[in-house]
Order: C-alpha cells, then structure tokens, then sequence
C-alpha cells in the first residue's frame, strides 16, 4: 500500500500518493471503480473507467456542484474538466497567453470516449446558462451524428466509425455557435460487416421505426433481405430502434433539417441498400452485365426512382465506361469483378457524400452570426477520436485509426513529458530526468517522405499494374530493418505487423489500393449530378477540399476564379484518402496546439463490455501503453504550470499589496512570498509551479475579490448617504427659491389686475360714437402683424429600418466552407408591438386554429404576463394559455401551477416547428405540442396542460391579430364567442380588444377601424404583409407613442387623416388617459 494511513481507493489525485508503482495504481483504480468512483485525478488529467451502466451521477444536482468551483472542492468527474476550462476560457488561466481551450479524450474502442464527449457539452451549455434554441441544436448533433457516424463492432456497442472535432464558439462567456470537422468516416462498412458487427445505425433505425407507408415509399423489404446488411437484422430491440429513430427525427427537426430534406435522405439511404441487390454476371467475353432476374430488375427500377436516374444509364455506368481519344469514343466493358467494384463504390460514395452533407448542414445551421467579431470570440474544442483498435481482420481503415491514436499520443507525450523537460533544462531548473516511451520514430514510420508507409501506398496508386502485393513487397523492401515493422512468415501473404505504442497489430493489405484510390468512373458522376433528386445531385456538385471534406457552398465567380478552382478541383481529384486523412491530422494538430490542453484518459475495464468486472490484466496493458505510470510520476514531481513573469504578475499582482510591482522574477517572487506557497522555482524567463497551486492562488484571488466587495458596499453606502444629503439640502434650497418666486408672482399679478382695473376705468370714458364710426368704417385702425416665420416644408425623415442588401457577393470561390448564419427580419425590429403583429399576420395565421380553422380556446393575443395571470387566477390548477410574445417572434405558455404561475417559452425552429425552449420533443403546430403536454408533464418541473384558458368576458384580445377585423367568423373567431355576445345583445362588430397601454377599444367604432360607417375595408390577404415596406417595421419612440398607420396597410378603405394628436403620457385623468393608437385617426371624405 502507497500509505497504511489512507484506505485504498479514496485518493482522489493519485499524484498525491507517498509511494507508486504499476500494482498500486491498478489497485487504486479497481477499488475505486468497484464502488462505482469511475473518476480519478492524475494530477490536472482526468482517469475515466468505463462502468457499461448507468450509475446515476450525470444529473442536474452533480451538474451544479461543478459550476465555477475549484478542482478540490468536489470529488473527480467529467463535469470538472468542462467547468476547469470554462473558466480557464473565462478568466484565464495562471499559465496564460492561451484563452481557447481544447479537451482531449482518448482510449480504446469502447473505453467511453463519445458518452464523455456529450457529458461535456451538456456541462458547457449549463456553465454558459444555455436556454435558447442554438444550446438545443448543440445538444442534439451528437445524438444525429451518431446515428450515421456509429455501428456496432465486436469491441464496442456504439462505435463511432469516424473522428470529430467539435468547436464551440463563445462571446463573453455566451455560447454564439458551433462547428464540426469530420475525420475519416469508414465507407466500407456500408457494403460489408466483419462477423459480429453490423452496418451504420440508422439503416436498423429505419427498418423498426419507419411506418409500412414509408418503407413502401422508399422500396424497402425485410431486414434479412440486404446483402449490404451482412450479418442480418439488428440484435438490438425493435422498440429501442423505434424509439431511436423517433429521437433522431426530432433531432433533425430541432437542428433545421427541412421535411423534404428529411425525404431525399431516407431515399439516398433505401437506394444505397438497394444497390447491393443489382445482381451482375459475364458474357463469354468476360464483359459484365446486369442479370435480368426479378430482385436484379426490381433493385435497377427501385434504385433509379428513389436517385432519380434513368435505369439504362445505371446499367450502363456499373457495366462499362467510355473514353475518348483523338476524336474516337471507346467502350471498355469491365469484367464482373470490376463492375461489383463499380456498383459498391457508387453505394460507398452516396453514403460518404451524404454524410458530409449532413455535417456541413449543421456547420450552416449552428455557425455564428455575421456581426460576430472573430477577435471578440473564444472557443472550447472537444476532440472525439476513434479508438485504437486490433480486430482479427485489420484492414486500411484499421491503419489509418491507429495512425490518429498515434499522433494523438505523441501530441500527449509532448506537452506532458518532452516539452516540459526540455522547458526545466532551458531555464535552470534542477531536474531527475523521467523516461518516457516516445513514439516519434513510429510516427517517421508511417509519415516520412519519401519514404513512408503513406507515401509509398500513395506511389503504388498511381501505378496501374501495381497490386497490393506488390505494395507489401514494397514495404518489406524499404522498411525491413525498422524495429517496429514486422514482415509475414509467407512471402506469398499481403499481411503484415506494426509495433504500436498500443500493441503489435497484424494488418491485411487486401483492397488497401482500391480504399486508398476511392475512386468514381467518371460516367457515374455525371449520372447523379443530373439527378432529379435535388439532394444527390447537390452532394455530387460539391468540391470534395483537401481534407476530404465536403464543400457546398458557391459563390459568384470571375472568369480567373473559375479556373483556379478547374485547377483545384484536378488537383484534389488526385488526392488519395490517405494524403487527405494525412492533411486533416496536420489541421487538428494545429488546432491543438493553438488552445491550452485538458486530457481526458478513457480505460476500458473488460473486454467483455459488463458492469461490474475489472480485468486486471487488461487494464494493465493500457495503463503501460498509455504511459499512467509514467505521467502520474512527472504530475508529482514536476511543474504543470509555467507562467511569464508578465503575465503571472498582471492576474496576481493584487496578492502582493504593492501598487508599484515590477513584472519580473522579482515581483513574481514577492507574490509567491506573500501568500506563502512552498515547493516553486523560478527560472530565467518564467515560473514553474505545481499543478495545486493554482487552486491555492484562486483561492486567495477569490478571498481579496469578497474583501474588496464588502469593501465597496461600505464605500458605495457612504457616497449614497452623502449625495442623499446633498439632494435633502439642494431640496431645501429650491423649495426656498420656489416660495419667493410664487410670492413675486403674487405681487405681479396684483400689479398688473391693478393696471387692468385702471385701464378698464379708462374705458368708460371713451365715447360710443367713436366705436359706431370704427364699425362703419369711417375710421380703420391698421395692426402690423409680425412677418410671418417661413415653414420649412413638413419633410419626414423616414429611416428606413431595411438594412442595405449586401448579398451582391462577387467573391472568388472558396474551396474551405466558412460557415456564417444570416439573421434576415423581413417584419420590422424583433421586440416591438407592431412587428410581432406583422409577424403573426404574414407567418402564423393558421398556427393556433383547428382544422375547421376557428381559434384555439387557449390562444390569446399579445398580452402582458401580469394580464396572463390575471386571466388564470382562481381556475383550476394546470389551466393555461399561450399568447402570442411582444418580446421576441413566438409565444410563450402560461400554466397554473400549484403555487404560483409558471411561464415558458416557445420558439420556432429553423423549419417552422414548435419547441418548448429547454425541452426536446419538436411539433409541426401548436395543436400537437398542447396535445403532447396533456399527457407529459413539461419536464423538469412535471407541469401538465390540463384546462384551456379562454377569453374574457366581453373581450377579444387577439382582435389586432385578424387580417380583417370585421370578419371575425371569417377569421378565425370563435362561433361561442360570437353567440355569447349576441346573448347578451351585443352586436358581434361590438366586441373589444386591449390595446398596447391597456385601454378597451370597440371593434365597430369608426374612428378605431378607420372606416365610416357605411363603408367596410376589403380585407387583407396574408401574403400581403410580406411586401409591407419599412414604414410597418419602425420601433416606438421613447415615450411609447406609436407611430402613424401607414395608409396602404388598407388599401381598400377611405384614406386616414389625423384626427386630433395624442395627449403626452401622463395627461387627461391619469397614467390611462391616452387613446389608442387607432382613435387618433378619422376618416378623410373622398
């Protein structure tokens, strides 16, 4: 035992333990994981051991014991790692000079990596205080990605066939959008599965959960029919596929995804299966051609209809390819091996470019704004990589995943062993060198040019003659006396081994230069760039970049660009998978190493993938080849963080208490002194401090920060009590100097009714001839006027609230997409009266109206939330209403809850669906969200939609939404309504809405409809509104007066003239004396 003082498995950070060795470490990890503590610190680096269960220690009570703590305040978790570099992001971080951040997660296949991953999202979004519609999307592009992305293999259940770096982008602590980078997505699994495994997730999803309608639709048979589905159905539950595919459809929704784009993806899907059902043979001269059996034609008709191809074409393009050459066509039939290459690699091709596609519509749907300045943002990076993996059959892709794990391992041996030992000798710092495995030579292996394992499988590609043969022959040639390759016992055999930093591995060369080439007769891609199915043709259209990726986006283009990207497109059409997987790890590794690292080590404790068991022989392989021993080691006795002089002293110079620091080594000293830490050096440029310490700094940072804000409130009550005074006094003093200007006016107005009364006096002495004589007008008394001032002509100066139209983008084109979201408001300034009614008018007319098109009893206009309340006090408790939102474009929904009233918020997605902001379920309209919350609460407060708050009496405050008042049968309203009124002998045309202050206005009130009596405005269409110019779109002045109703909103009616202006705020009897916006209008006789 490292200490007989402390149990085994309660150390936390096992860098803290007096002795260490393999035995020890590994006990530690196994008592801690048998009681279910999966987390353990190495110093600053998190040890997560994978459980295969729920242990129930993800929900939001642990989430708020890691919001802005320091590490040693609660015991190891994922959600630790997000907050460290939350606020290392927020505040900065004592190593400094780095604000972005990146999380790295490694470990094997099925150690956990991607379940980490979301655990760390779902922190950030909680850390930032996320509760809009954009935190949502977030959250739901792991759950989409998975589905295409993941199979299951025979190491892991959820087994993400692909790498992802996942950017989050953030302004002042506020998340503001997000980006994907996809790595390698491993396209032959669509048209075979080693035994055990199966194909990509979502092919299972669509069997168990698309209705029979739909799979007739998209020309889809059983499971066990697809010879692209190897091993037959899915050995996952019917239900729990069901329940999948309704979770990603909703996903799909929340993000953005179109219902038609939803269609053409299930098509490209059914048709990519469909493929593998195009039976092909040979003639006697070895020249393929499509069997005409029923599943072969069947699979051709199908194929072209879901694609929207024609059949002939297809059988032309999978059977033999035209060249040309001085004007001659030639035809070369393939022979049937090579038209089965042909019709798998169209299969592989449309799910790689689908793929893609999807991940560059997130990109679009979650990119920041435009106005977002790239220097005011910073970001936080979740890498998520697949795991090293061994399998009996390795192949090229088994290569390539290995190759990342080895350059993620050495970007971990370099910032935790080389970089920092070599940092101790160049600044002085006494020093026990501590030995690591480097795989650097390993790396040289595979990436050295000219000679590398890459290069020479990129060489062998361009030879037509060559084989995968030839290629091992090759690499047995060059690489024979390298310790880490390993050369077959049979000359004959395309195997051979490769020493890992993880293991030995035997790879199968077989279709390594087929993998590596990827590519697409010439004729096949013309076919589907003309498809009528506007998603394939869409992905084929697109430039594959330099990474692999897919770029979509187009922009208008010079005659130079267009051929500079001729070029370029040549070009990357000769870029083979593995130059392109090498150029996208050149990418992420700049990333990295531009952000401050956080590592997250994933172990998986059995192979058997069961809770509860802990192999210690398995274990212990990973824990040596991942180097824990090792980095628990140099995490104990070396120093993680290593600040500038300068930069230490600029965060900690208030610790020193000395207004004139100096930012060298010694005011860096004077800090260290004054709050009395131990066990530092200070070198020649920067200091080396112990990973602790920084929780030890921040604590005293945090100690100062209350001291000076007691000391503010001190100061802040003294400054209040003084300027208190000074008004007290300078109120005294006007009062003062009131009183005698009211005593002066007493005494004018005393002088001047004595003048009057004098005057007056004077008067009547005049005589009465003299006024007769003015009235005949024998005398005229002529009064100069003053010369009347000129009146500048009336000119409004409308400011049009349309913003200029930038969209003349003549940009050359890029190859790399930039992702920017484009907020268009065609209904004025988001937060106004008038645009939400111009909103709701030109965009949700229909929304709350059941199908016979009469408003929903719980549908209210634009009120206030106290006029909500009012509205639900003394009903019945789960009695609610949804009004339409001044604030924003949506609504919000008031429910009565048990003690108070609660209110929510509901947000269009993207597509036009309904969405309670903070929960998951997405809806088509308003009917169908009330529908789903009558019977589930809205988590996480468990509130049910009960009974359905209708207007009040005599009242319809949703009147100023109708296109035509008047019509209100015709609008929407209610026929109960209607019939209430006429009970009570009130004309329907003399209901009543609230106005914006308040007030009550009658619908057939001439001056409030604009009409005279005798006259009815022609009602405006819905579509009108969206050709309202800016006019409609102006925000309220300060003092809430609106602004005037522009006449062409009622064409049809009788012109509107100012009738009498509005009365200031405050006037007439009270705060309410001011008409509405409509009684200030009169009709204008023709």
């Amino acid at each position: 035992m490292a200490d007989p003082d402390v149990p085994v498995g309660t150390t936390d950070d096992l860098a803290s333990l007096g002795r260490l060795d393999e035995s020890i470490l590994l006990n530690e990890l196994k008592h801690r994981y048998n009681n279910d503590r999966i987390y353990t610190y190495v110093g600053d680096i998190l040890v997560a051991v994978n459980p295969f269960r729920d242990i129930g220690i993800y929900g939001q009570q642990q989430s708020e014991l890691y919001k802005n703590k320091r590490r040693t305040d609660n015991p190891p978790h994922i959600f630790a790692v997000s907050d460290s570099s939350y606020q290392a992001m927020i505040t900065g971080s004592a190593v400094g000079g780095k604000r972005n951040q990146c999380i790295v997660i490694s470990g094997e296949s099925g150690a956990g990596k991607t379940e980490s991953t979301k655990f760390i999202i779902k922190q950030l979004i909680e850390l930032c205080k996320g509760k809009s519609q954009l935190e949502q999307q977030i959250l739901q592009v792991n759950p989409l990605l998975e589905a295409f992305g993941n199979a299951q293999t025979t190491m892991n259940d959820n087994s993400s066939r692909f790498g992802k770096y996942i950017q989050l982008k953030f302004q002042e602590g506020k998340v503001m959008g997000a980006k994907i980078s996809e790595y390698l997505l491993e396209k032959s699994r669509v048209v075979f599965q080693n035994k055990g495994e199966e194909n990509f997730h979502i092919f299972y999803y669509m069997f168990a959960g698309l209705s029979p309608e739909q799979q007739k639709k998209y020309k889809m048979s059983g499971a066990d029919k697809y010879k692209y589905l190897t091993n037959g159905p899915s050995l996952s539950g019917v239900k729990r596929l069901k329940d999948m595919l309704a979770e990603l459809t909703n996903a799909m929704d929340l993000v953005g995804f179109l219902d038609t784009e939803q269609d053409e993806m299930f098509s490209i899907l059914a048709s990519t299966l469909m493929i593998g059902e195009i039976e092909l043979d040979a003639n006697d001269d070895d020249a393929a051609y499509v069997k005409g059996s029923a599943v072969s034609s069947c699979a051709v008709s199908s194929v072209s209809e879901l694609l929207g191809i024609n059949e002939d074409e297809l059988k032309q393009v999978l059977t033999f390819n035209l060249s040309s050459a001085r004007g001659d066509v030639f035809q070369r039939n393939y022979t049937k091996h090579q038209a089965q290459d042909a019709r798998d690699a169209v299969a592989k091709t449309l799910y790689g470019r689908l793929f893609s596609w999807i991940v560059n519509k997130v990109n679009q749907l979650l990119a920041p704004e435009l106005s977002l300045n790239p220097s005011d943002t910073t970001e936080i990076g979740i890498l998520d990589i697949f795991g090293f993996e061994q399998f009996q059959t390795n192949s090229f892709e088994q290569l390539c995943i290995n190759l990342a794990n080895e350059q993620l391992q050495y970007f971990f041996n370099q910032h935790i062993f080389l970089l920092e030992q070599e940092e101790y000798k160049s600044e002085g710092i006494d020093w026990s060198y501590v030995a690591f495995v480097n795989n650097q030579s390993l790396l040289d292996l595979f990436l050295a040019k000219p000679i590398g394992i890459v290069a020479l499988l990129d060489e062998e590609c361009r030879f037509p003659q060559a084989t995968d043969h030839t290629f091992v022959e090759k690499l047995t040639q060059n690489f024979s006396r390298n310790h880490h390759f390993i050369k077959a016992k049979v000359s004959t055999s395309n195997n051979f081994s490769i020493d890992h930093y993880a293991g030995r591995v035997e790879y199968n060369a077989n279709l390594f230069l087929e993998k590596n080439r990827d590519t697409l007769p010439s004729k096949v891609m013309q076919m589907l760039r003309s498809s009528t199915n506007d998603l394939v043709s869409q992905i084929f259209r697109g430039t594959v970049t330099r990474t692999g990726t897919l770029a979509l986006q187009s922009r208008r283009k010079s005659r130079k660009s267009v051929k500079q990207r001729l070029g370029n497109r040549k070009t990357m059409k000769n870029l083979t998978v593995g130059a392109q997987f090498k150029n996208s790890l050149s990418i992420l590794l700049e990333l990295l190493n531009l952000a401050n690292p956080h590592f997250v080590r994933c172990v998986k404790p059995n192979t058997t993938k069961a809770p509860k068991t802990f192999q210690d022989k398995f274990v212990t392989a990973q824990l040596r080849y991942t180097g824990m021993l090792e980095t628990t080691r140099i995490r104990r006795l070396g120093y993680a963080l290593r600040p500038q002089f300068a930069d230490f002293v600029k965060r900690y110079r208030v610790l020193a208490r000395s207004p004139k620091l100096a930012a060298d080594k010694n005011g860096c000293v004077k800090i260290l002194k004054s709050v009395g830490l131990t066990d530092w050096h200070a070198g020649k440029t920067k200091l080396f401090l112990k990973y602790y310490h920084q929780d030890l700094l921040e604590e005293q940072m945090q100690r100062y920060g209350e001291s000076a804000v007691h000391i503010q409130k001190i100061v802040r009550g003294f400054l209040a009590r003084c300027r208190f005074k000074a008004l007290v006094k300078k109120a005294k003093r006007q009062e003062e100097e009131m009183n005698s200007y009211l005593l002066q006016m007493a005494k004018m107005s005393l002088d001047f009714q004595q003048k009057m009364s004098k005057i007056v006096q004077g008067d009547k002495k005049i005589p009465k001839a003299f006024f007769e004589s003015i009235r005949r007008g024998d005398k005229v008394v002529y009064i100069e006027s003053p010369a009347s001032q000129n009146k500048a002509p009336e000119t409004a100066n409308k400011e049009s609230s349309e913003e200029d139209d930038d969209d003349d983008d003549d940009d050359d084109e890029i190859i790399e997409d930039e992702f920017v979201r484009i907020k268009k408001n065609l209904f004025g300034k988001e937060g106004t009266r008038q645009a939400s009614v111009h909103w709701f008018k030109a965009t949700q007319s229909m929304a709350a109206r059941d199908p016979s098109g009469v408003f929903a009893k719980w549908f209210h206009g634009i009120i206030t939330r106290r006029r909500a309340e009012d509205l639900l006090t003394g009903k019945e408790m789960g009695s609610f209403l949804i009004r339409v939102s001044e604030s924003r474009f949506g609504y919000s929904l008031s429910v009565l809850g048990e003690t108070r009233c609660k209110h929510f918020m509901i947000d269009l997605t993207p597509t036009g669906k309904y969405i309670i902001v903070g929960e998951r379920p997405v809806f088509p309209d308003l009917q169908g969200l009330v529908k789903y919350y009558q019977a589930n609460p809205v988590s996480p407060f468990g509130d049910i939609l009960k009974v359905p708050c209708g207007q009040d009496e005599n009242e319809l405050d949703y009147a100023e939404l109708l296109a035509d008042r008047r019509d209100k049968r015709g609008s929407g309203v209610p026929s109960s309504i209607i019939k209430s009124l006429k009970e009570k002998k009130i004309d329907a045309d003399e209901a009543i809405y609230s106005t914006a202050n308040g007030n009550t206005v009658t619908l057939s009130d001439p001056q409030n409809l604009g009409v005279e009596n005798n006259a009815r405005s022609r009602p405006v269409s819905e579509a009108s509104y969206l050709y309202v110019d800016s006019e409609l779109c102006r925000t309220n002045s300060a003092d809430d007066v609106p602004p005037p109703i522009p006449e062409r909103l009622y064409s049809g009616a009788p012109r509107l003239r100012p009738q009498a202006p509005l009365p200031p705020r405050g006037g007439g009897d009270g705060p309410q004396a001011r008409a509405p916006t409509a009684k200030a209008y009169a009709p204008k006789k023709r």
